[in-house]
């Protein structure tokens, strides 16, 4: 087993530390909170802020629920020369991954996720438990998809786009980059950068620069 440090005492931690998985064994928990400092979450010892992931030289794995959030935390530790090889993968063992798919460095994979043929998922990538990511799907770096989100054939998700629970997307669809789809959406058009859309069909509803 790979020794890991979690980065950040979030939900997504304890979500993690309770996948089914045998690769990776928790070892502590970092987080800036320094009220969180000497305190268990999960039962893992939270010891201190993130700045420590450098002077350690274990596996690590960002556990900040926005992708945003996660990009942050990435930088921050590329600026203390944290390699990205130190970043691991988490797929839970219930998890469907076929070899022809590919799933990037610090990305996270809960419980029954599908994966179908030839699908592409990113850097720091999110997949929430009962996903479905059928053939020809990419999905970019710092993505999160929520739980029961289903893609079809051929759809794009950009970099640090956020899809709500039991959102559908129409095969070939793009979502843009930092765009947020609303939860139970059913998209059915192109999704602009920066935009949040909702409803069935799914249509905009506010628009912000793209992150």
């Amino acid at each position: 087993m790979r020794d890991v440090i979690l980065l950040a005492a979030s939900g997504l931690a304890r979500e993690v530390v309770s996948a089914e998985q045998r690769e990776f064994r928790w070892v502590a928990i970092l987080d800036d909170d320094e009220e969180l400092h000497g305190s268990r979450v999960a039962g893992i010892d939270v010891i201190g802020g993130l700045e420590l992931a450098a002077r350690h030289r274990t596996g690590l794995l960002i556990c900040v629920g926005s992708g945003a959030g996660r990009r942050r935390v990435a930088d921050r530790l590329a600026a203390l020369e944290v390699q990205p090889e130190r970043y691991v993968t988490v797929i839970d063992a219930s998890a469907r991954v076929p070899a022809s798919c590919t799933v990037g460095r610090g990305s996270v994979l809960l419980a029954h996720t599908v994966l179908t043929a030839d699908v592409r998922v990113g850097r720091h990538v999110v997949v929430m438990p009962q996903a479905t990511l059928t053939h020809d799907v990419v999905v970019g770096d710092f993505a999160t998809l929520t739980a029961g989100v289903s893609l079809a054939g051929g759809v794009t998700v950009h970099e640090g786009a956020y899809l709500g629970m039991n959102a559908t997307v129409r095969q070939g669809v793009v979502v843009g980059a930092g765009a947020i789809v609303g939860m139970g959406a059913a998209v059915i058009a192109d999704v602009p950068a920066g935009e949040t859309w909702a409803g069935v069909p799914a249509r905009s509803v506010y628009q912000r620069s793209a992150v």
